[in-house]
Order: C-alpha cells, then sequence, then structure tokens
C-alpha cells in the first residue's frame, strides 16, 4: 500500500494540472526509498519502476496501460487491470497466498538495483533507445506540464491561493519563442515587489 503522503502529492500535482506520468512519479520515488530502506528488494531498476507505476494505478492516477506492441502482452495486461482496478472499472480480487509468495521473493532480491549508478544506467539505457526527436518531444512536454496550469496560462491553479497564482504566472511570465536565447535579462516588476523575467 503506498503512504498517505505519497497519495497526497499526487493529488496536489493532479490540481496543478501536472501530467499523469508525473503524478505516478511520486509512486515510483516511494518505492526506490522503500527499496534502499530495505523494505524490499527488486531484480532490477526496471522492476521497481514497474511497481511504482502498478501502485500509482491502482491509487487512481490516470496514467493509461502502454500501447500494444510496445511492451510483452503479460505486462500490458497487468497494466490494463491496475488501471481498471484504479478507475473502479473492475473489482479486485484478493489472494493472500499470491501477495505472500511475491512479499517473500522481493525480499530475496537486491538492493543495489535502486542505487544511483544503478538507475543512471537506466536512465542512459532508455535514453538511448530513443531518437532525438522523441527526446526532444518528451522534453517539450516535461516543460509544458511542470509549473502546472497557473503558469503557463491554461487558466487557474484551483490548489493554489489567489496570491501565489498571480506572482507565479509572472516569474515564469516569459515569450516562449527566446526560451533558446544564451542569455536572459531580469527586470525588477514594481507592481509585485519580486523580480520577473523580461526575455527580449
Amino acid at each position: 500500500m503506498p503512504e498517505k503522503r505519497t497519495i497526497e502529492k499526487a493529488r496536489k500535482d493532479r490540481r496543478a494540472g501536472k501530467a499523469p506520468s508525473t503524478q505516478a512519479g511520486e509512486f515510483v520515488r516511494e518505492e526506490i526509498r522503500k527499496i534502499r530502506r530495505g523494505a524490499h528488494g527488486a531484480r532490477s531498476p526496471e522492476q521497481a519502476i514497474a511497481i511504482g507505476l502498478s501502485e500509482a494505478r491502482r491509487a487512481g492516477v490516470p496514467l493509461r496501460p502502454p500501447k500494444a506492441g510496445k511492451v510483452r502482452a503479460r505486462t500490458r495486461r497487468s497494466a490494463e487491470y491496475a488501471y481498471e482496478a484504479g478507475q473502479h472499472k473492475r473489482k479486485t480480487r484478493r489472494r493472500p497466498r499470491v501477495s505472500r509468495a511475491v512479499s517473500r521473493a522481493l525480499e530475496r532480491e537486491p538492493r543495489s538495483t535502486a542505487s544511483r549508478a544503478a538507475l543512471s544506467r537506466h536512465a542512459k539505457r532508455a535514453a538511448a533507445r530513443r531518437s532525438a526527436s522523441e527526446r526532444s518531444s518528451a522534453a517539450r512536454k516535461a516543460a509544458s506540464t511542470k509549473w502546472g496550469r497557473a503558469a503557463l496560462g491554461r487558466g487557474p491553479d484551483p490548489g493554489a491561493a489567489p496570491g501565489m497564482m498571480r506572482s507565479t504566472a509572472a516569474r515564469y511570465r516569459c515569450d516562449r519563442r527566446s526560451m533558446a536565447a544564451p542569455a536572459m535579462r531580469f527586470s525588477f516588476d514594481r507592481s509585485l515587489l519580486r523580480p520577473a523575467c523580461a526575455c527580449g
């Protein structure tokens, strides 16, 4: 079961208008913390991430299963089951014996698979399998959802205070075409009494 603070962080991300993958990242981080603390192990970094994504889907994060052909059919079925359970489209089955067997198997796995070095190797391998255009589009998508809806002019953030929404939108008020400029000038916004970005 995920911790209460992890669920609250995911809900906060959702209120801020962040992507489902960003919300699921909170559960993946929790799973990595558990492995590092020694609660259980994992056979590989991929398994640790998969456990976190499954917990996120079961907790109600609208992270859709991977498309057919992207992963093995067994992995896709498992993701579909977790997604439907989290969206209350399927009734889950309680299998205590299977749950105990899985817990004992994970306890025998190594803890080093969640180390910084192992996760770094996994990230490099994953990036090497993708083309330059895929990496670029993923980075653009991550940047577009990083600061939430208020900073990007997509409407108010329902989870933020009115003053915070105004200051966040002012701090990241930047012309997108000038984001690639090598240098950025900073001016002082007197109406808010805080520094604001003045790209140009």
